[in-house]
């Protein structure tokens, strides 16, 4: 084994161990505060649902590390055992090595590898959710939602990688800059026409009945400034019990989406003081701030792809051939390789953009509180989706470091209360 395949497998079984071992000292902490309900939520939630939040937490906890265990193993199998070189092979072999088929090869893989865990999100879905109440969805409409996916995938996704591929035969060196600019614009007309088109295709949306909240919320959208022709109630409740609010699109695609559920478990109020905090963060551009970093990593990934296609030890890591070339098939394996490292490279720098995610809904907790005139409606809210999400009221600071993009309840309870 070569020494960038050890220092690519050093790195996958340390990203597992350290999630195991967050994992763990997450359940410590948890079933240090499992006794009895927590003097800070006191009069907050019951004993009851405490005691079913600190279980649910537990259970999503052990499925989380049966599936990391999981994953890190196919992972390695996939990167070290020789199937990728091999699998390439005989797919050129069969159908050429020209554009079309090495993009199905990229395509293949990748379905073939989510295809490997379908079983676990079943599980999750049918299993936990199901154990603890959220889930309201059909086997048939499970599985109905893999098949659009896939069918969305097929159309949009094997087109735009025929493209990316054949970019590399027709501007040589430079390629990763249009292959990125490609991506970029494929992921803009996305985001534009995804409201009207794509996510019809599995939730259904209704504009909200006239009346006196439905002007509520066209009051609160218009004294902040933020422009939209519609509200609409998305049927939620037909997959799951969890609850949200978010708005959508550009320009006059622009909307703002209210889970049913969300409706149906606060009070007016606190349906607005939600919506406030969403209208936040489009006032406070932090949409466009995210949006712009995750689009200059489409760059950032493109250019290091086309470094990485240049370097005969990184293809020789992994049992490849290198090619020095600017065919379809000298790149596709650097293409795949980075696809398959990035999730693990990226971990490690998660607690940084968690840091910076955290802060963006302390700001637009803040514009929410400015926008109501009043904390209050917004900290209930807060309280009645952690209660109704059974959501962990009591993280481990280090494992909240690495997966939480929000600051937990009381950490934005304390910052509501602080700034008035």
């Amino acid at each position: 084994m070569s020494p960038v395949a050890i220092i690519a497998l050093a790195l996958i079984l340390a990203r597992v161990v350290t999630e195991l071992s967050l994992s763990r000292l997450n359940r410590s902490h948890v079933y240090a505060h499992a006794n009895e309900v927590p003097p800070a939520f006191r009069g907050m939630i019951d004993e009851a649902t405490y005691c079913r939040s600190v279980n649910y937490t537990l259970a999503k906890g052990r499925f989380r590390d049966i599936v990391n265990v999981f994953d890190a193993i196919v992972l390695m199998a996939v990167l070290f055992s020789g199937l990728l070189p091999w699998a390439l092979g005989k797919f050129s072999a069969n159908f050429g090595s020209s554009v079309w088929p090495m993009a199905g090869f990229l395509f293949v893989t990748g379905i073939a590898l989510s295809i490997a865990g379908l079983p676990f999100a079943w599980y999750a879905q049918f299993k936990i959710e199901e154990r603890f109440g959220f889930n309201t969805t059909s086997t048939k409409t499970w599985i109905v939602d893999r098949f659009k996916g896939l069918l969305i995938a097929v159309l949009l996704g094997y087109p735009l990688l025929v493209l990316v591929l054949k970019l590399i035969e027709w501007t040589g060196a430079s390629w990763w800059f249009w292959a990125a600019t490609v991506v970029v614009a494929f992921q803009l007309l996305v985001l534009l026409v995804a409201p009207a088109i794509i996510m019809p295709l599995f939730n259904k949306f209704t504009p909200l009945p006239e009346g006196a909240f439905r002007e509520r919320l066209f009051a609160l959208a218009g004294r902040t400034g933020f422009p939209t022709r519609s509200i609409e109630v998305m049927d939620g409740s037909k997959r799951s019990r969890h609850s949200n609010a978010f708005f959508t699109g550009f320009g006059r695609f622009r909307k703002i989406v209210l889970f049913d559920t969300l409706i149906a478990q606060l009070t007016e109020p606190e349906v607005e003081s939600v919506l406030a905090h969403e209208i936040g963060h489009y006032k406070k551009r932090h949409i466009i701030k995210m949006l712009s970093v995750s689009l200059a990593g489409v760059f950032l990934a493109f250019g290091a792809i086309a470094w990485l296609a240049r370097q005969q030890w990184f293809y020789r890591a992994f049992g490849f051939e290198h090619q020095t070339g600017f065919a379809a098939a000298d790149i596709v394996p650097a293409i795949l390789l980075f696809a398959l490292l990035a999730e693990t490279l990226g971990f490690w720098f998660s607690p940084l953009i968690h840091i910076w995610s955290r802060h963006f809904e302390y700001e637009a907790d803040a514009f929410a509180r400015v926008a109501m005139g009043e904390k209050q409606s917004l900290i209930q809210a807060l309280r009645k989706l952690s209660e109704k999400n059974l959501s962990n009221l009591t993280p481990h600071p280090l494992y909240s470091s690495f997966y939480y993009s929000h600051p937990t309840l009381l950490e934005r309870e304390h910052a509501l209360r602080g700034g008035m």
